[in-house]
């Protein structure tokens, strides 16, 4: 099936290597490109690869995203002898992209610029409200999708390019190479021209990252695109489907539908998993009252190409979509102009030849199990880090971090300056963004027990909103700008002197506004300490400073006034 692809971004990925030229990567056989080792094979240098004499590092890395640049970079700055290995297979429609990983080129970078460009639709009325007299579609105006990818995808170029340059300048030698394990020292090397080499390393860091998973169902990979295609999509997605209950899920369907595209969220169960559940019904209600159509319990069963309609002719070159309730056990069918699959992700631990390392693997996660310091568990001299590492978290600045402390345990003289993985804020950026940072409300029940804690929240409208009163959907009384939809909770550990073990935070600049209070949570605050902050005034994060009503109280948690 032909996507509608940006060209220039594959072209970009494809030069990624100054100066070399040859056939592009779907032209080699890529059973051989990613195949696994045949065996372990002995010898810690001077071996002899088809390009020559093998070289020997002192630390070599695997993997070109947020953890793998952080950690050579600081690896290079403690004086050694360090190449980066970044390889892009492409996705089923052919994506490819720069070296990055997937924060710079199909991730957090373009999520974010998109999502943004959806909240300057969103906020129109408030400029209209405020003396904008010519503002947004309701004036005129209009959204252009190809002039938003091309202006996400030259600023990820350039970021590309960025990162290219700044290993050049800190002595980081970067390859675009396919890295398999032929041993715990060795690693041979395949290029885009399908030649390969064998290099050697003292010290080997594992930072393969993750790819988004498929359904396995007839049609997906031939029909589908997940995030790693989303942000290159040359032609409009128009009416989309959005199969998954995630925070990617949920993100992407929210700022489709905040470009007016008519979108669709096909979900199995219960959004965000992993976060707070009254947090996650929260956004999604209002996400389905502000216009994202929600297909609850239900999954897709197979995806075909519309051949012909005679009833619908507008339906002709759709992908019909046959998805199953799982509560009632029926099947029906609906047309998309793009289906994209959000259902996780996989650690890339596949065809890699771990298997001749030693490295133990959880069979399950299909993820590496590591100890404490990042060495990998079997191992002696192989480390891991970022989202292919066992119970880590998937964020980059977890990587970044690993990868810096990782570099300055092994080269900078402090042994034991370990990751602390507790009180890891994160943010998600659906159109009414969530932050959170400590535990889940489940989590510390779970953990604590329902009395030991208290639960503070508290409910409001921005004041920044309250001087648009359009309708988003006028025949349901469905204001643009809906009262009370901001959500603070603040959950208290009354056996600690009500330690605050979990922070929530639903509304706008979600992220700006939790990372602050993570030092907090990270220091150990309690209520009372939250208490005692003078707040900033008038904005949404000093409502955190005057918390006063608990669930246990049973007082509406709404307000009025500023």
């Amino acid at each position: 099936a032909a996507f509608p692809f940006r060209a220039n971004f594959g072209a970009s990925f494809l030069s990624s290597s100054a100066g070399e030229k040859g056939p592009s990567l779907v032209d080699l056989d890529l059973n051989t490109l990613f195949r696994a080792p045949q065996g372990a094979q002995s010898g810690s240098g001077g071996e002899m690869g088809e390009m020559g004499e093998a070289q020997s590092y002192d630390v070599i890395v695997i993997g070109g995203g947020s953890g793998g640049l952080a950690c050579a970079k600081r690896c290079a700055k403690h004086g050694k002898k360090v190449t980066l290995l970044d390889f892009v297979k492409p996705s089923p429609p052919g994506t490819t992209w720069g070296l990055g990983g997937t924060c710079v080129n199909v991730g957090c970078i373009p999520k974010k610029l998109m999502h943004y460009g959806a909240l300057l639709g969103e906020s129109a009325g408030d400029a209209r409200s405020l003396g904008w007299t010519k503002f947004g579609a309701g004036e005129g105006g209009a959204h252009d999708w190809d002039t938003l990818v091309t202006s996400v995808q030259n600023y990820v170029r350039s970021i590309n390019f960025g990162y290219r340059t700044e290993l050049r300048d800190q002595k980081v030698e970067y390859k675009n190479e396919f890295g398999v394990f032929l041993n715990e020292h060795t690693v041979e090397c395949t290029n885009k021209r399908g030649e390969k080499r064998t290099i050697t390393g003292d010290h080997i860091i594992f930072a393969p990252g993750g790819r988004p998973r498929y359904l396995g169902v007839p049609g997906d990979k031939e029909l589908c695109i997940t995030s790693d295609d989303i942000f290159s999509l040359q032609k409009s997605p128009g009416k989309t489907l959005v199969v998954g209950a995630s925070y990617i899920a949920l993100e992407c369907a929210g700022f489709l539908t905040g470009f007016g595209y008519e979108t669709y969220v096909m979900s199995r169960s219960i959004f965000l998993r992993g976060f707070d559940q009254e947090v996650a019904e929260h956004i999604g209600n209002y996400m389905e009252r502000h216009g994202t159509k929600m297909i609850k319990r239900c999954v897709p069963v197979k995806f075909e190409r519309v051949e012909a309609d005679e009833e619908q002719p507008e339906n002709v070159g759709r992908i019909r979509c046959t998805y199953k309730n799982l509560d009632f056990g029926f099947e029906t069918s609906e047309c998309f102009d793009t289906v994209l699959l959000a259902v996780g992700r996989d650690a890339c631990t596949a065809n890699v030849g771990l298997e001749a390392t030693g490295i133990q693997m959880n069979e399950k996660t299909g993820k590496v199990l590591v100890d404490a310091y990042d060495k990998c568990v079997g191992t002696d001299k192989i480390y891991a880090i970022g989202d292919a590492v066992d119970t880590r978290q998937e964020l980059t600045p977890v990587a970044i971090k690993s990868g810096e402390r990782l570099a300055d345990r092994l080269f900078g003289g402090k042994p034991e300056l370990k990751m602390d993985y507790n009180e890891v804020p994160t943010t998600v950026f659906t159109p009414i963004e969530y932050a959170c940072v400590g535990m889940s409300e489940e989590l510390a029940t779970e953990t604590h027990g329902a009395e030991n804690l208290e639960v503070y929240h508290s409910y409001l409208k921005p004041l920044e909103w309250k001087t648009n009163h359009e309708f988003h959907d006028m025949k349901k009384g469905i204001e643009h700008r809906e009262d009370n939809q901001c959500f603070f909770k603040l959950i208290a550990l009354k056996t600690e002197e009500e330690r605050a073990v979990g922070l929530h935070y639903v509304g706008p600049n979600a992220g700006e506004v939790m990372q602050g209070f993570a030092l907090a949570m990270k220091l150990g605050a309690k209520k009372a300490d939250f208490d005692d902050t003078v707040g900033i005034h008038p904005t949404v994060a000093e409502e955190f400073t005057t918390l006063k009503v608990t669930k246990s109280s049973g007082q509406d948690p709404t307000k009025r006034g500023c």
